[in-house]
């Protein structure tokens, strides 16, 4: 018979089930913070994506377009908005009217005739952007029940705008500007082509670097370095150097590669060799353990054989620890895309208009360009903020998940 105490057993018992419960409810309250926070972002980024426009009809005489160096389109979609309400004459209603339209209307109405200005000559209708406030006002984001004098949009206004919904010349569409356009002063046209861009270039940098670095010093420390006082020195401060914050980076690449040797600020290469900084104790410490995760009999068997120890880890043991090499690497890479502090620290902070070819242009990231739209007045920066991040989230859960597809894909079991 067992000696056991059944109220001893009982109350045993009742600490798992609490365990349980408690580890439960941690889960809970996990996922619901998780969902708040991507339900709060989604919530106010994903009007982002669609864009309000007016339809005008542009007709102008041919002495306007008589001189193509000279042409002031402004002055065209001028004439169209007070075509559409021929009643509005005195100054302050006019500029209302104008300022319906996004201040670099213009541009888009040159750009469509810049090869042939004479489609001015008969009527020709185009979609042009409204402004912000517009664009907000259409959304909802902005009230119409407010009092008129802390409203962006004017009583007059919105009846010019309700006017021209009526007669079909308002329409939402996808907002093509913003994967397509660099950023902008007019948080209409602002896009995120030129963050992506000076992204993809800094990651580009930063794999480069990062990656046969990172891979040569796990290597040589799990398979070749002496077990001594240096070593143990060495993996000691790299396991440290994985807990330092990332803006000490971005103060390291201030201080050398800024100011002692002189790199172009801004520049991609630069970002990409400071967050590559950031990037080698992640992949160092992810090919040790892949490697040391490879069981010692392969190594025996193949220097039974008769090969040399560079013959056993090139042709024996990277390949079986390849699939957590990549794990590692493409967390780490992805854990750069996620950074903001190191490039603020290296000025891609900048004001940057347009899209980076090189990795040596000006340009700003994904993180910097959030950071710095939620730091603009315009309520419409907010929008563009949440929807860049939407953006950035989708790109790290891409990235993740390849990163676990790709190791159970490769990954082979002893």
């Amino acid at each position: 018979m067992s000696n056991i105490n059944p109220q001893l057993l009982k109350k045993r018992h009742a600490k798992e089930k609490r365990f349980q419960l408690y580890g439960k409810m941690a889960i809970i309250l996990v996922i619901s913070i998780l969902s708040l926070l991507l339900f709060n972002i989604f919530g106010k980024g994903y009007t982002a994506f669609l864009q309000t426009q007016i339809k005008l009809t542009i007709q102008v005489d041919a002495e306007d377009i008589s001189d193509p160096e000279d042409i002031f389109y402004a002055s065209f979609i001028k004439k169209a908005l007070l075509k559409e309400f021929p009643d509005v004459t005195d100054r302050r209603s006019k500029r209302r009217l104008k300022q319906m339209i996004s201040n670099n209307a213009d541009l888009i109405l040159e750009e469509k005739v810049r090869d042939n200005p004479e489609k001015l000559l008969t009527p020709f209708t185009i979609w042009l952007p409204t402004s912000d406030d517009i664009d907000m006002l259409n959304k909802g984001r902005i009230k119409r029940d407010i009092d008129e004098t802390i409203r962006p949009v004017k009583d007059n206004q919105i009846a010019w705008f309700d006017a021209l919904k009526e007669k079909g010349s308002i329409r939402t569409t996808f907002n093509t500007m913003f994967f397509t356009q660099a950023d902008s002063r007019e948080p209409e046209l602002a896009g995120i082509a030129g963050a992506t861009a000076g992204s993809f270039f800094t990651l580009l940098a930063t794999l480069i670097l990062s990656l046969p670095l990172g891979v040569a010093a796990a290597i040589y420390l799990e398979e070749f370095a002496p077990r001594n006082r240096l070593t143990r020195f060495i993996e000691a401060n790299i396991n440290n150097l994985a807990a330092v914050p990332s803006i000490v980076f971005g103060l390291l690449g201030l201080a050398i590669f800024l100011n002692f040797f002189g790199m172009p600020r801004s520049a991609p290469l630069v970002g990409g060799m400071v967050l590559s900084l950031m990037t080698l104790p992640t992949i160092i410490i992810a090919t040790r353990a892949a490697l040391r995760s490879v069981p010692a009999s392969i190594r025996n068997a193949a220097l039974g054989m008769g090969a040399s120890k560079v013959e056993v880890v090139a042709h024996h043991v990277l390949p079986l620890a390849f699939p957590g090499i990549l794990t590692g690497t493409i967390i780490g890479m992805a854990q750069a895309l996620g950074e903001t502090a190191p490039l603020l620290m290296i000025g891609m902070v900048a004001f940057v208009v347009d899209i980076p070819t090189s990795p040596v242009d000006p340009s700003t990231a994904l993180p910097v360009q959030v950071f710095l739209w939620s730091n603009m007045p315009e309520r419409a920066f907010i929008e563009k903020a949440s929807a860049a991040s939407m953006v950035l989230l989708v790109f790290l859960i891409f990235m993740n998940a390849a990163a676990i597809i790709l190791r159970k894909k490769f990954e082979k079991r002893w």
